[in-house]
């Protein structure tokens, strides 16, 4: 039996609640409390940096929205596979069309936007460089005067590249570093770069770049060469008759953990004062050192599976990148716990189980 409605408070404390004013009390309270949630929209959310950055702001109680070019079709396989599909919103947005922007913006109602989006293949910028400068540019160009559109109360960051760089040598770039970049791709992210540094200082925009050096993860798809040596090298280690075909191996990165790397995002939004950042472990490897991992996490000698391919040079590359994280460290207490080896050897066991720890 359920309690008689009329006596199911007791007369003190339903007398309280009939009155006008505590009510309006009770739904003040409730509306501040749901205020109290954060909202961010992720543009670019089906990426391997997107998947993660979500997975992360929703263990941080967000609202969380991602935008694709078409939601109703895309598959969003990094939300799946990570298990976070269902718990986030998507929407359709084209990045090139301010209308677009502006309409997703208005619904939406983000604290916080993250623009991971845009052309993200070095490789490929050389043979799409429009698609890839206007992808990038246009597209920061619209978050950006869409906010300041609204108000400017939106805080936003901006994925920008340690390909704006070029080659540092021996060099360990920070942010007062010049660009000098060797890609489209990474002519592309300079301008989105000054775009955001302009908008933050014309109109007084909470917009940060962070400048993130290579990060990896099993969420990478097979046209990044980390994956494909992996994938590669896991093909062989079961038996089947592959050869690798890579490009030149002897450049050298500064290569992260991609779930860390997400996390140096979040925490340049939570600051008094937007700035930029330099995001690095600040300890660069051969590709060949990379190679040399992942073949040895399997018992494999890479020399006999792996061929130089000369058609798979870039018409202009890098040959040696590294990141200075100290002003990352400073401010925003970040600081990469995972270096190469140990990304190779998880990035291995993503796919291979059996490989130990």
């Amino acid at each position: 039996m359920f309690p008689d409605k009329d006596n199911f408070l007791n007369p003190p404390l339903r007398g309280w609640l009939l009155n006008k004013s505590n009510t309006n009390k009770i739904l003040k309270i409730a509306y501040s409390s749901k205020k109290a949630m954060k909202t961010a929209l992720i543009c670019g959310i089906s990426g391997q940096d997107g998947a993660y950055l979500a997975q992360l702001l929703l263990t941080k109680k967000y609202l969380v929205w991602g935008t694709s070019r078409d939601a109703q079709i895309s598959s969003f396989q990094n939300l799946e596979r990570l298990g976070i599909r269902n718990q986030v919103k998507v929407e359709s947005m084209a990045l090139t069309d301010f209308r677009s922007v502006l309409q997703v913006i208005h619904k939406v109602q983000p604290d916080e936007i993250y623009n991971l989006a845009g052309q993200t293949s070095v490789g490929l910028s050389f043979d799409q460089p429009v698609e890839t400068m206007e992808s990038i540019t246009l597209g920061t160009l619209n978050l950006l005067e869409a906010i300041r559109f609204t108000g400017g109360k939106i805080k936003f960051y901006n994925a920008g590249s340690s390909e704006c760089f070029g080659d540092n040598r021996d060099k360990a770039a920070d942010e007062t570093t010049p660009f000098r970049p060797r890609s489209p791709y990474g002519v592309a992210k300079a301008a989105a770069f000054w775009e955001v540094a302009n908008y933050r200082e014309a109109y007084n925009l909470f917009a940060c770049s962070g400048i993130l050096f290579n990060h990896e993860s099993p969420l990478r798809p097979k046209r990044f060469v980390t994956q494909k040596i992996v994938s590669a090298a896991c093909e062989i280690a079961q038996g089947k008759p592959a050869k690798l075909y890579l490009g030149n191996i002897s450049i050298q990165r500064d290569w992260g953990w991609a779930q860390e790397y997400v996390e140096a995002m979040y925490l340049m939004l939570q600051q008094e004062q937007a700035d930029d950042f330099v995001i690095a472990t600040g300890e660069t490897q051969k590709l060949e050192d990379f190679v040399a991992e992942v073949f040895a996490c399997l018992d494999l000698d890479w020399r006999k599976y792996v061929i130089t391919d000369q058609s798979l040079f870039r018409p202009t590359d890098i040959a040696i990148s590294r990141g200075n994280p100290a002003k990352a460290k400073q401010y925003l207490g970040w600081e990469a716990n995972f270096k190469m080896k140990q990304i190779a050897r998880m990035m291995v066991k993503a796919i291979y189980p059996e490989v130990g720890t």
